[in-house]
């Protein structure tokens, strides 16, 4: 047996058959540089993320980082956020209440989560995740996405999300939550 049939069997010995993915499923994934994430009991699985990508990441969170006040904490994936025991995302960025973190893992609604665009990923930054955000009532939901360079923020208002600022290249935008901060997407990239 090759090495691909090898590997496929191994991995089919742990898949659940007939039922939603769980948690322990997530445990029970192998260490091969893939991204998986669960929504809904569904798994999902992408790719290690693109240079630009890691750029706009890792200045952000910086940015973030200098700001965030006492009790909230900046944290870039891979983490594991469980909004529930069939859903298990790893947003690109998040904010989290420090009461919220257990020695593996984010339980509950951080207050910011941020999904950076990719070619491969943005169908489900934009409608899965953001909608499994949106029902977990996670308070703000940014999108960046390097090939504009933009962002767009969503807060969580009376159930729904209400966009809250939009900026393009050079353009900043100013926003109140999760708390005071000016960004220039631009300067992401």
């Amino acid at each position: 047996m090759g090495a691909m049939a090898t590997e496929a069997v191994e991995r089919e010995s742990f898949l659940p058959h007939g039922r939603p993915f769980t948690r322990a499923d997530l445990e029970a994934m192998p260490d091969d540089g893939n991204r998986y994430e669960i929504i809904d009991g569904v798994l999902l699985v992408s790719a290690a993320p693109r240079p630009v990508h890691q750029r706009v990441s890792m200045r952000l969170s910086n940015a973030l980082f200098g700001l965030c006040p006492t009790g909230l904490e900046v944290f870039a994936a891979p983490l594991d956020v469980q909004l529930a025991e069939d859903t298990i995302v790893e947003p690109d960025l998040l904010i989290a209440r420090s009461e919220e973190l257990t020695e593996t893992h984010v339980v509950g609604t951080p207050v910011l989560t941020v999904e950076i665009l990719s070619p491969s990923t943005k169908h489900l930054d934009l409608a899965y995740k953001r909608a499994r955000y949106e029902a977990a009532g996670v308070p703000s939901y940014w999108v960046v996405d390097p090939e504009g360079p933009s962002i767009i923020a969503w807060e969580f208002i009376d159930g729904a999300y209400v966009e809250v600022g939009r900026a393009t290249g050079d353009t900043a935008l100013t926003l109140d939550r999760p708390f005071p901060v000016t960004i220039v997407p631009g300067s992401l990239v």
